[in-house]
């Protein structure tokens, strides 16, 4: 991959996983107006403990809420990569304080919303596809309120009445990432065969899959191999879904299936579901098996390090420096409203660096994806799928 892109998505996610304890109710809000109030290494888990307001948080003269999907703020995903995109706002600007409610249950969406907005907060952050509805009808009611949500749009129909311009909608095109990604595992594969799930059927969700059958079809195309995908066909929309995003032993359950079939490559598209698939090839490759997977929306090596050993890579998205920015935008007085897109050619969705697997990953197969890279930026790659982000 492109050295310069890979590391400058890295160090922004090094410079800004700064994890807040997880909050033991909805009632419980985490505030901090800088880094140090919560802060925790890269590789450190964040604490399980009830959530609990900083003296720090008093300095801030700008407030950036978030509320979390039912994932948690600990899920190694979207929720924690938003999270740690709220903090950096607050460390890239002094005035700036930012805090987070958690939401256990969808029900607790609309309350939580209503809860920062008679808190007068300067921006609220939604994240996620089952958010939409809730952000949106709190938007519609209280036009002068600015709002971002992430994973949402209204081209992915997550938002679907008449366009609110109070809302910033954070989106990212992985169907390019997940296209390499596909390519990726297809190369490494020593079975023929790879597997994907999804958590939920949503468009944020199947993007990613529909990149990854793609890229295993280009890399048949190109290699004359026949590697086939377990678990999703981007052609009939079908294939295998946890129903959440949560359950770990489910993810666990559905990879050991997949490895039982002979899937030696596993791509989980199900945040904290991915854990289980972890787990399950952490199994199989203790009792002799080979095999491996990736790992997505954050670098796995860093929200996940004690499963980095069978990363390949993962498929990312700039959720940190959209949220980041998003914030930062509200707090300077400017008007939001519009769309963010992560790409490949801006960095909102590429590929992590190989990490362990940097000596395993052939030479051969890391300028072939560099230069399928290329051809996705410059339009000469087609990356096409049935869950377009605009």
């Amino acid at each position: 991959m492109r050295p310069t892109k890979l590391a400058a998505t890295v160090a922004v996610g090094a410079a800004t996983v700064l994890i807040a304890a997880c909050g033991s109710s909805t009632s419980s809000v985490t505030s901090t107006a800088s880094p140090a109030a919560s802060a925790t290494s890269a590789s450190s888990a964040p604490s399980s403990a009830p959530a609990s307001s900083t003296t720090a948080a008093a300095s801030g003269s700008f407030t950036g809420c978030m509320v979390t999907d039912t994932g948690g703020i600990n899920d190694k995903s979207f929720n924690q990569s938003a999270w740690q995109g709220m903090q950096a706002a607050a460390a890239a600007n002094s005035n700036v304080t930012v805090k987070y409610l958690q939401s256990t249950s969808q029900s607790d969406y609309v309350p939580n919303i209503n809860t920062f907005l008679g808190q007068k907060c300067g921006i609220i952050v939604t994240v996620g596809f089952l958010m939409g509805a809730s952000t949106e009808s709190a938007a519609k009611a209280h036009p002068t309120q600015p709002f971002a949500i992430v994973d949402c749009s209204y081209a992915s129909f997550c938002l679907s009445g008449t366009k609110e311009s109070n809302i910033d909608q954070l989106v990212f095109n992985t169907v390019q990432d997940g296209f390499l990604g596909g390519y990726l595992a297809a190369g490494m594969s020593k079975t023929g065969k790879v597997a994907t799930f999804g958590g939920e059927k949503f468009g944020t969700v199947t993007i990613y899959m529909d990149g990854f059958w793609d890229g295993v079809q280009y890399y048949n195309k190109q290699h004359n191999k026949n590697v086939t995908v377990l678990g999703w066909d981007e052609q009939t929309q079908k294939g295998e879904f946890t129903g959440d995003f949560t359950n770990q032993t489910k993810g666990q359950t559905v990879t050991q299936t997949f490895i039982s079939e002979g899937a030696d490559v596993i791509f989980p598209v199900a945040g904290n579901v991915g854990l289980g698939a972890a787990k399950a090839v952490q199994q199989a490759d203790a009792q002799g098996g080979t095999v491996s997977m990736l790992w997505v929306d954050t670098d796995g090596c860093v929200s996940a390090a004690q499963y980095c050993k069978y990363f390949v890579s993962s498929v990312t998205k700039g959720i940190v420096s959209a949220v980041k920015n998003a914030v930062l935008t509200a707090a300077s007085g400017k008007s939001v409203g519009g769309t963010y897109i992560g790409t490949l050619a801006n960095g909102g969705a590429v590929l992590s660096p190989f990490h362990d697997y940097s000596g395993k990953v052939p030479a051969s197969l890391q300028a072939e994806l560099k230069t399928i890279e290329t051809g996705i930026e410059n339009g000469s790659i087609q990356t096409p799928t049935k869950s377009p982000v605009t």
